[in-house]
């Protein structure tokens, strides 16, 4: 069940119709990565990068993906984070916490498309009558402060 440790990564277009196993396969252009379950039960992995889905980290030598990859709906149902081009096992999830994790997954998604839309979206931040809003950034506490001192 434990598949390899250590893996490589291949920057593609199209992702192959044949996948080497130990390979997470990235295309960039088509936002998605694709391999084969790591426990080494053969299943095709596809994870689609977006804000909503996985996102990529590429430091120049090797990659990351967050959140972990959970294969749900694989008999295998294996659990890993890929960190570094290192495949580190997670604990395995029970139904009811494999239930959550998608119904969170679907609100947060649902709460990007409609924000991003603007539809339903909710006012900002409690403003005051004047615009303002309440609760200052620092960089706002630092410009009040710089304009009482002006003012003196």
């Amino acid at each position: 069940m434990r598949g390899p440790v250590r893996i490589t990564h291949e920057f593609v277009e199209f992702i192959p119709s044949e996948l080497s196993e130990d390979t997470l396969y990235i295309s960039i252009p088509y936002a998605t990565c694709s391999h084969l379950c790591f426990c080494g039960c053969g299943q095709r992995v596809v994870t689609p990068l977006s804000p909503t889905d996985w996102r990529l980290t590429f430091d120049g030598v090797a990659i990351s993906l967050d959140p972990s990859v959970g294969n749900w709906s694989f008999d295998c149902q294996s659990h890993y984070w890929i960190q570094r081009n290192r495949v580190k096992w997670s604990t395995r999830w029970s139904r009811e916490q494999i239930e959550a994790n998608r119904a969170r997954a679907r609100q947060d998604k649902e709460r990007f498309y409609r924000d991003q839309s603007g539809l339903e979206r909710e006012p900002p931040a409690a403003a005051s009558p004047s615009g303002h809003r309440r609760g200052k950034s620092w960089l706002r506490k630092l410009l009040a402060r710089f304009r009482q001192g002006a003012g003196q």
